[in-house]
């Protein structure tokens, strides 16, 4: 007889469609018509419109209580616990509004004062205010810091407020980045799209003069590290970070570094192993401006140009930790020899030998070291503790510094034994350790995949490629301290509109 027909496949299960991605195109007329488009009018009897935004750092609130959190800087603000009253270097200037000055903001019946701070970038008819602060019942650590701005929420969109100086001043608030521009320093390199396609170099120019010996040797004061299996180094593309944090928090917890409160920060002793500094507009010097110019601390009559720029600026994210120089300045002068140089490239800390004299921190170009003031993470902080979190957040296998002694990046250096341990229970030996057998914390957190960690002597890492690109720089090169983190010039895509 004649085989049975074959059943027919059974129907795909219901789920989402597949969708082929499509290019995305960039208008620039577009892009044009939206900026000379005033902002739309809105209800109320306010000149400015008022943009509610969930903070940076906390969200919406859901992490008031969670001290990593607050004391995250902004990504662009730079403050750490409290919520602020955003406005435009032009408008601040008109209304005499300096940073720090307490302003009423007010819509019908509802009104706040919060201290204020300029924001470059931020339309002139417009303010912003971050919500999740002002909770009365967040926990130990979240209850009442900053205010809260969430009864503006029920005026509707982008409600129109008022702005009246109060003429007092908010001495605690607590910026972690006060000053914006790095001066035109070789810190961070940038160019644009079609001159980085002419020229893989571009804004990544040699250095003048030579910092090597006549034989080709690396001219240096120490006789040269011999590195025969490791020698650990980061990569940091500027133009994949944002700015975002994730490395800072996932340093902080990875390494029991402590929080210190509100008041510690604004003293400039801020215990952060990885800061991220962020600049505006650096790149373009308008005709007449000088060259330390505060983008948040405009006067009208004084930095005219830099107001023009700072209607529409640019801006650069740069995570900085300890560089791991290979001709370390801190290593030449402590008088302990508490900070010592790896047969792995690192620079090491020996905390029992350290004696807080805070030569190797004044002596650093990059300023990443830390100072540990007082007891943490045990004393209070601004009257706020909370123990139970300080205990479970303790990683086991990183010591907690004691008061007194200078601390900074170790480049994870526990994972890294951690993971010679392993391959060893593998079978493997502990010169093995192969691209990816180990990450940093702050490489692993990173959601952009900015930050690469490795081995420079592997030649097929990743870490050694991105070495080998062309956009690859590393910090006040011309200082010969040779630093063991590098990073990518940022490129940027811009259109002229």
């Amino acid at each position: 007889g004649a085989a049975p027909a074959a059943a027919a496949p059974p129907p795909p299960p219901p789920g989402p469609r597949l969708v082929a991605p499509q290019a995305a195109a960039f208008s620039a007329s577009g892009a044009a018509k939206a900026m000379a488009t005033p902002l739309r009018k809105s209800g109320g009897a306010g000149e400015f419109e008022l943009v509610l935004q969930d903070s940076l750092s906390i969200g919406d609130g859901a992490g008031a209580n969670n001290p990593f959190l607050q004391e995250l800087p902004d990504a662009l603000t730079k403050v750490v616990w409290d919520n602020t009253l955003s406005v435009s270097p032009k408008t601040a200037s008109e209304k005499g509004i300096q940073i720090g000055d307490v302003v009423q903001v007010k819509a019908g019946d509802v009104a706040i004062e919060l201290p204020a701070v300029l924001q470059p970038g931020l339309h002139d008819g417009a303010v912003a205010i971050e919500l999740g602060y002002g909770r009365e019942k967040a926990g130990r650590v979240g209850s009442g810091v900053g205010r809260n701005a969430y009864p503006f929420l029920a005026l509707g969109s982008a409600p129109k407020v008022s702005l009246t100086p109060t003429g007092a001043r908010y001495d605690e608030l607590a910026i972690a980045q006060t000053h914006p521009s790095y001066e035109h320093r070789d810190i961070v390199r940038e160019t644009s799209l079609a001159e980085w396609q002419k020229d893989p170099r571009a804004g990544n120019p040699k250095l003048e003069g030579s910092l090597s010996n006549d034989d080709g040797s690396p001219l240096s004061i120490w006789e040269d590290h011999k590195y025969e299996t490791y020698k650990w180094g980061l990569n940091i593309d500027l133009n994949s970070c944002t700015g975002c944090g994730a490395c800072a928090v996932a340093c902080h917890i990875e390494n029991n570094v402590p929080m210190v409160g509100r008041r510690e920060v604004k003293v400039r002793r801020d215990m952060f192993w990885l800061r991220i500094d962020r600049y505006y507009g650096e790149h373009t010097h308008p005709e007449g401006a000088d060259y330390d110019w505060e983008s948040t601390a405009f006067r009208s009559d004084e930095h005219a140009a830099w107001l023009q720029l700072a209607e529409n600026p640019t801006v650069v994210h740069q995570p900085v930790m300890c560089q791991h120089c290979e001709n370390a300045p801190c290593e030449t002068v402590c008088p302990v020899l508490a900070t010592v140089h790896s047969r792995e490239g690192l620079n090491a800390m020996a905390y029992n030998r350290c004696i807080g004299t805070r030569y190797c921190a004044n002596n650093c170009p990059f300023k990443v070291r830390r100072f540990n003031w007082f007891q943490y993470p045990s004393r209070e902080m601004d009257g706020k503790r909370d123990l139970d979190l300080v205990a479970l957040a303790l990683n086991p296998d990183v010591v907690k510094r004691s008061r007194g002694v200078m601390e900074k990046c170790s480049m994870c250096v526990q994972r890294i034994q951690s993971a010679k341990s392993e391959i060893v229970r593998q079978g493997r030996q502990p010169t093995d350790l192969r691209d990816g057998d180990v990450n940093t914390a702050c490489a692993q957190a990173c959601p952009s995949d900015a930050i690469t960690f490795g081995n420079q002597i592997d030649k097929s890492s990743a870490l050694a490629k991105a070495n080998e690109d062309p956009r690859k720089f590393v910090m006040l090169d011309f200082l010969n301290v040779r630093p063991s983190v590098s990073y990518m010039t940022r490129v940027r895509n811009s259109v002229d509109v």
